[in-house]
């Protein structure tokens, strides 16, 4: 695994930031010697670890502010951006795409938000700490986990654990900071040579933050996790595991008319793997999984109602979805080739309620509006054409339907009976890839190349979220197609002793791209054809035995072709720069980070949880970090986002809710954390 870093970690409390700045400070102005190892680093942006693949630890801290959930660690990986949904809970964007265009699994399993909106996005379920391994995989480029993927694939996965003898290990942190911060994290294991018991719970508190100009953002947030794994090993090649856990909190929203005062999670999960089991037949693995999300908006528990307009009075709406699937895929080997094939399938349900006054929701019936299937099939075959060739090469066949039970379209005097009342419609939908990879002969890089086509049947917040379909048609229901992308991906690859360097680029074109149309008051999803391109590229170099520096870049292009005009909810070039300086036991670093203006925007078209309502002018924010390894068992980071206090917003971005004080017919985009001070501290033993 490679990183482009800036520094590592430190102990803290609450009220120690006196403490904090010296060590900081110390950490930037004291003498050199030749580090005889690299210290604990504070992840300011990761590096592909092979062609697509990025591979990188989420326990490890990261600039800015370590991350509150998924989305916010994502964020830090070049190519993906964030929709910000105030202090936590934003939703990821890899190269301009969002939704279920990115597969985001979890221990394998899908944990599928339940708001129609997207307030509780995927990753928000996600605390990224108290996961081992974090692995993208950019564009339609594996089959192996899931239908649709066509922007990439993200797993968390926690590793299973393995004691040689009965012992114990412990992972602890605390984390403070501005405007309130507090985070802690316990991650405990216990076993032997037949298995294992690991307990994980972690809370995370934030208040409002404060922007450049000393502005309050609603942005307040408390969360929860909980989780037990039981795991049987009764020899090195056999693992049985079973996993269970809870969540919940809340969570203010400055763009949007009503906060999230629930985010339960419940979650089961039963793995079965075994390897090393024959000459060509190498491993089976099997799991089924079961995710439960019950998620409830209000506007009187974080918030007090406006007294005027639609939302005048106390209100709430309570959905909640359930999602069970399961897997089994098998690997086998011959001299050349490895094989692994197998099947998926998923069924998810959505419920809704909801009431006017305080918590009169909950003597609401539920009221099921939705169930969606998926049934695939899938194979990935690499073939070791020689010692410096690859081919690697997939394909799934998905079967996918979705029913719709609402008798009604809209809400109060607006409903109407719905046409598409108990209606299922279903798709069959191929997808493959095929890529070959070169290690070069006379230098150390790797180049490579693929094409990948991914059809990804439109998800809940594409058929049942719009006011309506395309023209002409009933509903979104009834007339929104299956999107069906074909991507090139190119590359290299880079890397020596002093210097690693790496370059992704991609073109594609996408069919019945899945767009959102915005007017006051009423949404409307259509299909569109689109082009789409852009890439990343990165570069770390070793000046001297005690300086680094690194540089990475991303940017994305689309353009909607059936109207002749950009895409939307495109992210503008992003740069960062970073400088590292370490030594044996502590290291120190800056980061710059600049965006360019975005122009290319279509006003009033996105996606359902975000829309370009203006342009947006570029930014350049730096930070600063320093990180001190105190022994083996403890370690300290600490940072100081946005040094220089600027006031700023991302172009990726929500308009501030007029309840929460925003002009109510001048979209206002919420601005970005001002100055930011952190803590962190690592325990291990």
């Amino acid at each position: 695994m490679s990183r482009f870093t800036a520094a590592s970690r430190l102990p803290h409390t609450p009220t120690a930031w006196p403490f904090t700045l010296s060590a900081l400070c110390c950490a930037l102005l004291s003498p050199a010697t030749l580090a005889a190892e690299l210290s604990p680093t504070v992840i300011t942006a990761i590096a592909p670890s092979s062609p697509l693949t990025i591979v990188t630890n989420p326990k490890d801290p990261r600039q800015p502010v370590p991350a509150s959930d998924g989305g916010d660690y994502l964020k830090t990986i070049p190519g993906f951006a964030l929709i910000r949904n105030g202090g936590t809970n934003g939703d990821p964007v890899l190269r301009g795409m969002f939704g279920s265009r990115l597969n985001i699994l979890t221990n394998g399993g899908m944990m599928l938000g339940a708001c129609p909106g997207r307030m509780d996005a995927p990753t928000s379920y996600i605390s990224p700490e108290t996961y081992d391994k974090l692995t993208v995989i950019k564009g339609p480029q594996t089959v192996l986990w899931g239908p649709g993927a066509s922007a990439g694939t993200v797993l968390f996965e926690r590793e299973p654990e393995h004691f040689g003898e009965l012992g114990t290990r412990v992972n602890a942190s605390l984390l403070a900071g501005s405007n309130g911060r507090f985070d802690k994290t316990l991650d405990a294991a216990a076993g032997g040579p037949l298995g294992y018991v690991r307990v994980i719970g972690n809370t995370a508190h934030a208040d409002d933050y404060k922007d450049g100009n000393g502005n309050t953002v609603p942005s307040r947030y408390d969360k929860w996790n909980g989780d037990v794994a039981l795991g049987w090993t009764p020899d090195a090649d056999t693992l049985l595991e079973l996993t269970a856990g809870k969540g919940d909190g809340e969570a203010r929203s400055a763009g949007r008319g009503m906060d999230g005062s629930q985010y339960k999670r419940e979650s089961l999960g039963l793995r079965f793997e075994k390897s090393n089991i024959g000459d060509v037949l190498d491993k089976i693995e099997a799991q089924v999984y079961y995710n439960y999300a019950d998620h409830v908006m209000d506007n009187y528990t974080l918030r007090t109602p406006s007294g005027t307009g639609m939302m005048a009075g106390p209100m709430a709406s309570n959905v909640d979805r359930r999602t069970i699937g399961a897997r089994i895929k098998a690997t086998w080997l011959w001299a050349d080739y490895q094989l692994i094939s197998g099947i998926d399938a998923q069924t998810n349900e959505h419920r809704k309620r909801s009431g006017m006054g305080i918590d009169t929701y909950k003597d609401q019936n539920w009221s099921k509006d939705a169930d969606f299937h998926n049934y695939g099939a899938f194979s990935e075959l690499t073939w070791f054409a020689a010692d410096r060739d690859r081919v690697i090469a997939g394909a799934r066949l998905d079967r996918a339907s979705a029913k719709d039970y609402r008798a009604r379209i809209g809400s109060g005097m607006m409903s109407k009976p719905n046409p598409t009342l108990d209606k299922t419609r279903a798709d069959t939908l191929p997808s493959g890839f095929v890529r070959y990879e070169h290690d070069m002969a006379d230098s150390p890089t790797t180049l490579y190349a693929g094409v990948g086509h991914a059809e990804r049947f439109p998800d809940y917040w594409e058929l049942f979220s719009p006011t309506s379909g395309p023209a002409g048609s009933v509903n979104a229901f009834d007339a929104i197609k299956p999107e069906k992308t074909t991507q090139l991906d190119m590359g290299l690859q880079y890397k020596t002793v002093e210097m690693e360097a790496w370059a992704s680029a991609y073109i594609g074109v996408v069919h019945d791209y899945i767009l959102f149309d915005y007017a006051p008051g009423y949404s409307q999803a259509q299909n569109i054809n689109a082009r789409i391109m852009g890439g990343e590229l990165g570069a770390a170099y070793q000046l001297t035995p005690n300086w680094k520096a690194d540089a990475t870049l991303a940017y994305a292009w689309g353009k909607n072709t059936s109207d002749g005009k950009a895409l939307p909810q495109m992210p503008p070039l992003d740069t960062r720069l970073g400088l590292t300086y370490s030594e044996d036991n502590w290291s120190a670093g800056a980061l710059w980070r600049v965006v360019a203006q975005q122009d290319r925007i279509d006003r009033n078209k996105g996606n359902v949880v975000g829309k370009d309502f203006d342009k947006s002018a570029g930014f350049g924010v730096f930070s600063l970090n320093g990180a001190y390894r105190i022994n083996k068992n403890l370690k300290v980071s600490a940072g100081v986002d946005n040094l220089l206090d600027k006031n700023y917003s991302e172009h990726l971005n929500m308009a501030g809710n007029a309840g929460y004080g925003y002009p109510a017919n001048d979209p206002t985009p919420i601005n970005e954390p001002g100055r930011t001070l952190w803590t962190k501290v690592d325990v291990s033993f």
